[in-house]
């Protein structure tokens, strides 16, 4: 049973992601190139973390998502969002100094807790980006990604920190993001009917 949901939140990694990745290209929506970047290496160090830590077949969902944050992360350098503030840049070293930290250790625990805060600070920028310019996110990649994590955590072989922290955290963020992108449009409507 815990392969068929594994099966479907990569399934879910697949749907999610692959329109936006058609909307980088038809510029719809405009990637943040750096909390893509750091994606990219967090969610291979996860990737690896919960293989470590025993997550079987649990860990496929993180695989299948984080070949798409690399093309995500990749696209971005051609279709991204540019304009990029010094406070972005104080964002970028943050997160990539906090992998420092996780290169020194071989505890997979501590690699996917710091894994998980350099993520989160590295999406600052995103959340500052969509919160401006609400249009160039898609609320429908961030709620499947909620329904991916949660697939994701029920699939895993073995419940730890290590293999379910960066879901639990990843559910939170997403329902974050959903809202932020949807209140944020409403405003603009909003404002746009009042002139």
């Amino acid at each position: 049973m815990k392969e068929l949901f594994a099966v479907a939140a990569a399934l879910i990694a697949v749907a999610g992601n692959a329109p936006y990745v058609w909307q980088i290209l038809k510029g719809v929506v405009r990637p943040h190139p750096y909390t893509w970047l750091v994606g990219t290496i967090v969610t291979g160090i996860v990737f690896f973390g919960q293989v470590a830590a025993g997550a079987g077949i649990g860990a496929l969902p993180t695989a299948a998502s984080g070949m798409f944050t690399a093309a995500i992360f990749l696209l971005s350098l051609k279709y991204g969002y540019k304009a990029i503030t010094k406070s972005d840049i104080v964002f970028l070293a943050l997160a990539l100094g906090a992998l420092v930290p996780w290169l020194m250790t071989k505890d997979p625990t501590l690699s996917v807790v710091l894994a998980v805060s350099i993520d989160l600070i590295s999406f600052v920028p995103t959340v500052r980006k969509t919160w401006l310019r609400p249009r160039t996110e898609a609320p429908v990649l961030y709620g499947s990604n909620v329904l991916r994590h949660a697939l994701a955590l029920v699939s895993l072989q073995s419940y730890n920190i290590t293999t379910a922290l960066h879901s639990v955290v990843m559910i939170v963020v997403n329902i974050g993001m959903m809202f932020l992108i949807v209140v944020r449009r409403r405003g603009e409507r909003g404002r746009n009917t009042l002139v």
